[in-house]
């Protein structure tokens, strides 16, 4: 029976226009202009459905994973591919049918296609009225001048990109580096992570993690895209060029919801002044955005600056070679950065960093105790000489981990996320101690918000959320974490066989323990109870372990 056109709704059409593309909300079927069908994954075919429920509406991601998912473990870049991939079946490549609001959420776009206009009812005869059309045209007019004062309210100039309330969340891009040959370095990480350190420990701002706004290295991505895919009210971008004992440093911030420039500057001065260059951005940064950070002016130190840059430079060559070797070579350099430049703390650093992993892998022709003892000197004296430095806290935390002492370890991350909350890799290694110590719900606040200030995480996040959720006994959560990382790699699948032993999928637990034990020995239930009875002292956590072990196939 067909409705009169009192009875409908404004917003039940059961046809929606998007663009070029038809959504059927009876159906729930998405067509293309020819009207074939598009395909999309279940999640992301549940997301287009709620939003285009609430057409026209601006939904918090809380909402669509709360209203949609809220029996399953789901982290925003879940909801961020779903994003993507509806954006790619419509063909929206410029986000203007998905269109995101920073910090707030998404709004579909689009236009009913079914709901016929109301009919008109003539007048009885004798009740014409006076001036019908002009009454009309002026009806007309009026709805013209609402719609687009609404439109102007809604998309128009505003006096600050940042809802009320809220803070401002910045991503600070790496630099470009337009050195030449010897001077072509990591100095302009350098710069972009100081900003983004210095940022991140002030309450005024939340600022996006090095690992995802890095992400976009190189990319010729537009910038309005990057701060919506970041969830970022302003981006700053810069390069750098070192030409002998001459620096030239390139600066601007952009608000990201139209792409305006919000301040640029360039600074030429000589390379020892990197940190006073460094300083004043950060400055200049708050300022513009309406807060003010007032300290001292680093003074001119270029045998510091080489310092770091030896130390930078090692540190790339772990991340691309992490061996033997390069530990080797990375202890040479990192001594000849403690010759140069005595006084700062970067040489030590390393050396810390370096010693912890010849403890770890049995390099550098010591017994684990001398390596971890010269490691633990190195970090001690960084400490001295850089209490603020959020890197020295970390490099502790790490080393006091495999030492031993728990409660150091975790006083010693707790430090480095004050000083760094954006660093979401000291967020996530803060757990590992926590959840052997049984403070489950505080790692996964912690994974959570490692996960949403970093989009671009790495897939070992997942993988310690699938440990913290099997603590909490959520195993059907924990293998919807452990499978939504990229690739399982071998590591990782003797936390996936106890997951599965947990939910009694025995035949899967035993393929999983295999694959990890392939090409590693393999221990007894009596062996593993000896070597962490006195680390795992959440209750009854290693005995529950030990159990899914020997479902998976340990040996007692």
């Amino acid at each position: 029976m067909s409705r009169t056109p009192a009875e409908i709704d404004p917003k039940s059409s059961e046809i929606l226009g998007l663009g070029a593309c038809r959504y059927d909300l009876k159906t729930k079927e998405l067509q293309d202009a020819d009207g074939n069908s598009v395909p999309l994954r279940s999640q992301s075919a549940e997301v287009l459905d709620y939003l285009a429920r609430h057409l026209g509406e601006v939904v918090s991601k809380e909402t669509l994973i709360e209203s949609l998912w809220a029996d399953t473990f789901v982290t925003d870049d879940s909801l961020v591919q779903c994003i993507g991939d509806i954006r790619r079946a419509l063909g929206d490549s410029e986000h203007k049918i998905v269109q995101t609001f920073p910090k707030r959420g998404y709004q579909l776009n689009g236009e009913p296609l079914t709901q016929a206009p109301a009919a008109a009812v003539p007048p009885a005869p004798g009740q014409e009225r006076p001036f019908g059309r002009f009454a009309i045209l002026a009806v007309a007019l009026v709805a013209v001048v609402v719609l687009g004062v609404l439109g102007w309210m809604q998309f128009g100039p505003k006096d600050s990109p940042v809802p009320k309330g809220e803070k401002p969340r910045i991503a600070v891009l790496p630099f470009d580096d337009f050195s030449t040959g010897e001077d072509k370095g990591y100095l302009s990480d350098a710069i972009a992570e100081g900003i983004i350190t210095e940022l991140a420990r002030s309450t005024f701002f939340d600022v996006v993690a090095r690992n995802s706004s890095f992400k976009f290295r190189g990319s010729d991505t537009d910038l309005r895209d990057i701060g919506a895919d970041l969830g970022a009210h302003y981006l700053l971008e810069g390069s750098k060029q070192k030409d002998g004992d001459k620096l030239r440093v390139t600066v601007q911030l952009i608000e990201t919801v139209n792409g305006t420039h919000v301040w640029a500057h360039t600074y030429e001065q000589p390379v020892g002044d990197l940190f006073a260059v460094q300083d004043a951005i950060i400055k200049t940064v708050a300022d513009r955005i309406g807060y003010r950070i007032s300290r001292p002016v680093p003074g001119s130190d270029p045998d510091r600056v080489t310092a770091l840059h030896i130390y930078l430079d090692n540190l790339a060559k772990i991340r691309e070679d992490f061996n033997e070797e390069t530990v080797r070579d990375n202890v040479v350099s990192n001594l000849k950065a403690v010759e140069i430049a005595p006084d700062a703390a970067y040489g030590y650093i390393g050396l810390a960093h370096n010693h912890r992993s010849a403890a770890v892998f049995g390099w550098l022709e010591m017994d684990e105790d001398e390596a971890l003892d010269k490691a633990l000197g190195y970090g001690l004296k960084a400490l001295e000489l850089a209490p603020e430095d959020p890197e020295v806290h970390y490099a502790l935390a790490r080393i006091y981990s495999e030492t031993g002492d728990r409660a150091k370890a975790i006083a010693a991350y707790d430090r480095a996320i004050q000083l760094n909350p954006s660093a979401s890799n000291y967020l996530v290694g803060s757990t590992t101690p926590l959840l052997y110590a049984g403070e489950t719900e505080q790692a996964i606040e912690r994974l959570n918000q490692a996960m949403g200030i970093d989009p671009y995480h790495p897939d070992w996040y997942h993988w310690q959320m699938g440990w913290a959720l099997w603590e909490i006994e959520d195993c059907d959560g924990a293998l919807a974490s452990m499978l939504r990382m990229n690739k399982i790699r071998r590591g990782a699948h003797r936390m996936l066989s106890g997951i599965y032993a947990c939910l009694g999928e025995v035949e899967k637990a035993q393929d999983a323990y295999q694959v990890f034990y392939a090409e590693a020995d393999e221990p007894t239930i009596a062996e593993q109870r000896a070597e962490w009875e006195d680390v795992w002292t959440a209750p009854g956590s290693l005995d529950r372990w030990l159990e899914h072990m020997r479902i998976a196939g340990m040996k007692d």
